[in-house]
Order: C-alpha cells, then structure tokens, then sequence
C-alpha cells in the first residue's frame, strides 16, 4: 500500500541547482523610487480618461483638449483641481489656453500633444514650400518652457523674437 500525503506547493530542489530568483529586475531601492515618483491625482486620471475620449478624425489635426470646465464637472474639489494644474503646468506636463470665446473659458491640452500639433503644422507648411519655418523653432526653443500663461500677448511674441534674431 502506498503512503499518500498531501500535496504542497512546494517543489524540493535538487542538490547544487540555484535557488529561485524574484520575478522583477528592480532592487528595493528602485522599487521605492518609483513609488515617489507615481503621485496619481483626481485631476491627472480625470485629465487621461477625457483625453482618451477625445473624438479622432482623421481629416481634422486638432489634438486633444479638455475644456477647463469639463474638468471642474468631472473632479469634486475645484481648489485641488486648481492646485493640480498650476503643478502640471509648472512641470512641463500639460498647457492651458485662454480661448477667445468672450467668456473666462479656458483650454488644458498635454505638452506632448501640443508640441505634436506645431509639429504637424510645420511639416504641412514646409511641403507647401511656406517660408518662415523657423519661427516653430524658435516658439518652442523660447516660448514654450518660459511662458507658461494661458495667453501670451502679441507685443509680448514680437518683442522676444526680435531679441531673438
């Protein structure tokens, strides 16, 4: 007759065979760091899933934006929404747009998204063989991390681009 005994999850090893690694790469310290660096907010997930709402079409090259008053509806506490984008905006990871709709409307839209749309317009006006291209480059070398405004006045862009040149 045989012995039986319960099975157990664990397999014996054979002798001089090394024991079992940790599935992931990262040691404590990275795995701490990464930690710190994954602040999720209301505001930023709220930001993400109206951005993955954004209507694509493909013969219209509008980026995705979110209206600063979809934001307000979408996140309770207005002040941290407040607090929030000022932070993202300092941060270099989203811009905000004064429309010129006669009202206080506001416009959020992701940096990288940002710079993909001056970038979609540069190449459009360089395969029409426009001239003036480097203004795009001179807009993102010294406007786009300087001036972190909603609005930046005409006077203002005429004045740095002529210190510029």
């Amino acid at each position: 007759m045989e012995n039986s005994s319960p099975s157990t999850s664990r397999k014996r090893r054979r002798a001089g065979e090394p024991s079992p690694e940790p599935e992931s790469d990262l040691n404590d310290d990275q795995l701490l760091s990464l930690e710190e660096n994954f602040n999720f907010s209301d505001t930023l997930v709220a930001l993400h899933m109206m951005r993955a709402h954004f209507p694509r079409i493909d013969k219209v090259s509008v980026q995705p934006f979110i209206l600063w008053s979809q934001l307000y509806s979408s996140v309770k506490d207005r002040t941290q929404v407040d607090r929030e984008l000022e932070s993202l905006r300092r941060e270099g990871v989203l811009r905000t747009f004064k429309l010129s709709t006669g009202q206080d409307d506001h416009a959020i839209m992701f940096l990288d998204d940002y710079l993909s749309q001056i970038e979609r317009v540069s190449k459009r006006l360089e395969t029409q063989k426009q001239e003036g291209l480097s203004v795009f480059e001179w807009f993102k070398e010294h406007v786009i991390h300087s001036k972190l405004d909603p609005s930046i006045g005409h006077e203002e862009l005429v004045s740095g681009f002529l210190k510029a040149m």
